[in-house]
């Protein structure tokens, strides 16, 4: 039952604050209108309607800036504080509705009515009663901030409405949502909204709790981590281990920063780091990744040295370090004048290719310093594992780089002279291909983002100078060949050979010996005679050792106090070398039947070969001795084959294979002999032999024969001229068509030596043989 009464009173704005009905509360007040309608209020019956205002901002309200249900409240108490604002104690006393304002020229009055409702409980208000009790309950404990004593206060209450009132004022829900409460008239749907807002207070509740726990034990681990942190720290400072692995990781982080890596790099280098810093120092895991680290570190990314592109200076140390040798010279030279006019070239890839001794490798060294780069050598004879120059896989216990990452460590600079040492020495197993993996290295237009197993990240490359040498370009695989351009390094000549005794090879062995010029001459004519009667090489490694023997022995001499000062003669060199081992002049001493000298390129240079050929009676049988290779052996039949289809022309008799047996013997027959260009020295010695003419001692020949009796061109002429002139040859027969190859013959050969250009063996025959055909 509700009684509604209508009344005119003062009217008390509030800001931010709501007042229920049987509340009672300390208000303090300041603004001017406020405190003339509490003084009204004091002066009449004390009562005063307390509406709370819409946006508690507003300093001067207005009808429309306040709600239109309040509380009528009576004055219980009223205090003047110092700073000038009214402490006052009100009681409020019912809900009361706001029909009318009436502004006064000090304050506000409204005309209410007030709801005074008269409150029995039935049994849907008692179990909404005890639902919102439990849940009160429920949220002191989560929230901790309403005493307990609050709550049993609350549980004496008997009256529906007046319980949904007190419960709504303790929680801390928006002023809005309070007035909403205030609004309710009913007691049901009062006592619903009641428990809506206090269970949604209670979920926000058990959320804050668990992000507060979550956030709680997030703390408590950092706090604990970085407590043992600074323990660790204390005990590696009392081992006297300064700062251990937090100090280690630091400086680690320190030189990732400082390198210079790109940026993918020093990502993956950082994200390592991190790992590494996780990791217990005692896990096998932890070593390995420092040592990645510690590879990424040592290796240049960025460092260069400066190019000193100065042709005239690069010209003069090659000259002084290298007598001869003018193409590889013109060919770096070349490359120095284009790096002058571009600074933008990439490194070639240059293979030097020669027999044993003549210089590859320490002219590698001599490119680096015209060039004022870094020198660094690989030697890849024997490799037969892919992972040798690619590196193994980080997985694998004892995991490196390959060979090609551990130079541009020892290098120091991204842009050194990278000399691949005996690339014609590798092989191939089950483990893979280490020439494919090289193909990568020296293409130009791959090399710029190497990959390496173990680094794993992509590596520049294209500012290497990669100089490869090799004795034997026949077992380097054809794309591997294709990527690097050839230089041919044939050999020296007797007087390139002096000069290289007298500037490089002696001062260099009497400075190892102790010796000083004034204790050791060796005469030109003594020197020659060890380049003659000592050596047979196309290089000069065997000469250096000539040499250095001959120190030995005049070391000891003049140790022993037998002489001051030894000199070194044509017909004193028996004494220190002993007697001659090889034989100077004419290969052969005089002219004979049946025997050839032919001119033959080997893996060590030319040499000359003698072909001798022997008839017995028989039944034409050919034997073919000496250990021969299959190409010989058809050069031998060819030779046959075009002697017997032209019987008349050479006025041989025309059943010559039916009455003997012809044997071709090539002596050193342990000696594996192979290759094309024996057919004509094969068809001379077996005309020889068959027509019994001589042939010229000092003639050597080379060349393949066709069944038709025309002679095909060859290779390694330089290298055979050269061993014709050591063996003393005064003539050298050669293919018409090797004509364009003659100006790389050395002057001084083309000067002593006899070329005579043939086509058909007609020809050859006309200058190998002595006297007429009979």
């Amino acid at each position: 039952m509700t009684n509604k009464e209508k009344m005119i009173v003062p009217l008390l704005p509030l800001r931010g604050l709501l007042v229920y009905p049987t509340m009672v509360l300390h208000l303090d007040v300041g603004r001017d209108k406020s405190i003339q309608a509490l003084e009204k209020a004091m002066v009449e019956d004390h009562l005063i309607c307390l509406v709370t205002q819409k946006d508690m901002s507003i300093d001067e309200p207005a009808e429309e800036d306040l709600y239109s249900v309040g509380t009528l409240a009576k004055i219980k108490q009223m205090l003047k504080l110092p700073n000038g604002t009214i402490r006052v104690l009100v009681e409020g006393l019912k809900r009361a509705v706001v029909n009318r304002f009436e502004e006064e020229e000090e304050f506000f009055t409204v005309e209410i009515e007030g709801y005074d409702t008269e409150e029995e409980a039935d049994l849907e208000d008692k179990a909404l009663m005890r639902t919102l009790l439990d849940y009160f309950e429920q949220y002191i404990k989560l929230s901790k901030k309403i005493s307990v004593e609050t709550f049993s206060t609350v549980t004496d209450i008997e009256e529906p409405g007046r319980l949904a009132d007190i419960v709504s004022s303790h929680l801390p829900i928006k002023v809005n949502q309070k007035q909403e409460v205030l609004e309710i008239n009913d007691v049901k749907e009062r006592l619903n909204k009641v428990i809506a807002y206090i269970h949604n207070e209670k979920e926000v509740m058990q959320l804050e709790k668990k992000i507060g726990q979550r956030v709680k034990k997030s703390m408590e681990r950092t706090q604990k981590e970085y407590y043992l942190r600074e323990q660790m720290k204390a005990i590696q400072k009392e081992l006297g281990d300064k700062e251990g692995k937090t100090g280690e990781v630091a400086t680690l982080r320190e030189k990732i920063e400082e390198v210079g890596m790109p940026e993918n790099v020093e990502a993956a280098a950082l994200k390592e780091l991190e790992r590494y810093e996780k990791i217990p120092a005692s896990s096998a895991e932890s070593s390995v990744i420092r040592n990645y680290i510690e590879w990424l570190l040592s290796i240049p990314w960025t460092k260069e040295t400066e190019d000193m592109l100065d042709v005239n200076r690069a010209e003069k140390i090659l000259d002084d370090e290298h007598y001869g040798l003018e193409k590889v010279k013109d060919r770096v030279l070349e490359y120095l004048a284009v790096q002058q006019l571009t600074r933008s070239l990439k490194g070639p890839i240059l293979c030097l290719a020669g027999p044993p001794g003549v210089g590859k490798t320490s002219l590698a060294k001599s490119i680096a310093t015209s060039l004022n780069r870094h020198f660094v050598r690989i030697s890849l004879g024997g490799v037969r594992d892919e992972s040798e120059i690619r590196g193994h896989r980080r997985t694998y216990v004892g995991a490196m780089p390959g060979r090609i990452i551990q130079g541009m460590k020892k290098a120091g600079t991204v842009n050194p002279v990278f000399l691949l040492d005996e690339i014609d020495k590798m092989s191939n197993d089950f483990r893979g291909d280490p020439s494919a993996a090289l193909l990568e290295v020296l293409d130009p237009e791959q090399n710029h983002t190497f990959s390496d197993h173990y680094i794993e990240e992509s590596y520049d490359l294209s500012k290497v100078m990669f100089v490869a040498t090799a004795n034997n370009l026949a077992t380097i695989p054809g794309p591997l060949r294709d990527r690097m351009e050839i230089i041919h390094i044939a050999g020296y000549t007797e007087v390139e050979k002096l000069e290289i005794a007298k500037r490089h090879l002696a001062p260099k062995q009497l400075k190892n010996h102790g010796l000083q010029k004034s204790h050791l001459q060796i005469r030109d004519d003594a020197m020659m005679a060890l380049i003659r009667l000592y050596t047979r090489e196309a290089g000069v490694r065997n000469l250096e050792r000539e040499i250095a023997s001959v120190c030995r022995k005049a070391a000891r001499m003049i140790v022993a106090g037998q002489k001051k000062r030894v000199v070194v003669t044509e017909k004193n060199i028996e004494e220190f070398l002993g007697k001659a081992r090889y034989r100077y002049g004419q290969a052969e001493l005089e002219d004979q039947i049946g025997v050839a000298t032919g001119l033959a390129y080997t893996t060590v240079g030319g040499d000359t070969l003698a072909i001798e050929v022997s008839l017995s009676p028989g039944k034409g049988r050919l034997v073919l001795t000496g250990k021969l290779g299959d190409v010989m052996k058809e050069s031998a039949q060819a030779a046959f084959s075009y002697i017997r289809s032209n019987t008349k022309k050479l006025n041989v008799d025309e059943k010559f294979h039916e009455k003997n047996d012809i044997h071709i013997h090539v002596p050193e027959g342990a000696v594996p002999k192979d290759g094309p260009s024996a057919g004509i020295t094969m068809a001379t010695a077996l005309i020889s032999a068959l027509t019994n003419r001589p042939i010229r001692k000092e003639v050597g020949m080379t060349g393949e024969i066709t069944l038709r009796g025309r002679v095909l061109p060859i290779g390694g002429l330089k290298e055979k001229s050269l061993s014709a002139h050591r063996a003393g040859l005064t003539k050298i027969i050669i293919p018409r068509e090797n004509e364009k190859d003659i100006e790389d013959i050395p002057e001084i050969i083309q000067q002593e030596l006899q070329i005579v250009l043939v086509s058909h063996i007609d020809e050859v025959l006309q200058h190998a043989l002595v006297g007429e055909k009979k």
